[in-house]
């Protein structure tokens, strides 16, 4: 049962953020925009890592297909940037069940080891030779500016601000509703004891299959909405794929709101390594973050979501 004062908060919190626009630059509303794609990138992992207990350290492939199907779609074939979007997600959709179907049966590391070759080996397929005059190759492929649809009085920053968010509350809907219903305990109880759940009649692979290919949507669709903000489509590394799974991490595992407190971290993460590296060596940015990373984790082990929960029940009791 909802909750009508949660509901309320919440809705209150969206009208706020869909204000942004009117009292922020361009600037402020590209980092802010940041913000809600990591989110959703976010959502996604931690619908396969937190919710199904799958490891995955390949998110970021799916992250580059999302990017360079929506970057295709617009270049060459002159599709909206808002048409490009259902089908990255579409695409990002059937790579993660394909992607998902021979391995979905291998457990823990060996899993975990699986989507980190594969997020190794994406780099080299986007810059292969047969397919670099569509990806661009080891240059990645810019785009042009899309136009502000229906000739709306504003930026195309704040425009993007607003079309993330409404895609940002569509994905978060449409997983509580998933996940708090049959399917979520289906997939809950794959993650905690999946010879319980088979004996219970769950089809494990199934499940697993379709939960990784969810999974992937979310964060191939974070990739193309990335691409548009960006204007620029190239491959992300295995860093991308960690940094997605540490933000995962210190927002809060199996926990819908920890995505947004991951998102702020990797943004934060990402402007005060900037500003390091303006002073420092690489290697002392790493290790700032390494730092930061382990602080985090071993003073929060269940994620920032997990504190702000025990901060609400003890407010409550």
């Amino acid at each position: 049962m909802t909750d009508p004062k949660r509901t309320v908060a919440l809705a209150a919190l969206v009208m706020l953020a869909a204000s942004m626009p009117l009292w922020l630059g361009d600037f402020q509303l590209f980092r802010l925009t940041n913000v809600l794609i990591f989110a959703i990138a976010l959502l996604g992992i931690n619908i396969a890592t937190g919710y199904n207990g799958q490891v995955s350290l390949g998110h970021g492939a799916f992250y580059t297909l999302g990017a360079y199907t929506a970057a295709i779609l617009m270049t060459f074939f002159a599709v909206p940037h808002w048409a490009a979007l259902p089908v990255a997600a579409a695409a990002c959709f059937v790579g993660g069940v394909l992607f998902a179907l021979p391995v979905v049966r291998l457990e823990g590391m060996h899993f975990a080891m699986a989507t980190f070759a594969l997020a190794g080996v994406t780099p080299e397929i986007a810059n292969y030779k047969a397919i670099a005059n569509w990806t661009g190759g080891s240059q990645g492929l810019g785009l042009e500016r899309p136009e502000v649809p229906f000739g709306l009085p504003m930026s195309y920053d704040q425009w993007l601000f607003l079309l993330v968010l409404a895609v940002l509350v569509a994905s978060f809907a449409t997983a509580s509703n998933l996940l708090r219903g049959r399917i979520g305990r289906a997939v809950i109880a794959v993650r905690d004891h999946p010879l319980a759940a088979q004996a219970s009649g769950v089809d494990v692979t199934l499940y697993r299959t379709l939960t990784f290919g969810i999974s992937t949507m979310y964060t191939g669709l974070a990739g193309a909405l990335s691409a548009m903000a960006l204007l620029y489509a190239a491959p992300a590394g295995i860093f991308v794929s960690l940094g997605f799974l540490i933000g995962a991490a210190v927002g809060g595992l199996a926990s819908l709101s920890g995505a947004i407190y991951g998102a702020i971290f990797l943004q934060a993460i990402l402007f005060a390594a900037g500003s390091v590296a303006e002073s420092a060596r690489t290697p002392a940015v790493f290790a700032i973050y390494g730092i930061i990373v382990i602080a985090f984790l071993h003073l929060l082990p269940g994620g920032v979501a997990g504190f702000v929960a025990r901060l609400g029940r003890r407010r409550d009791s």
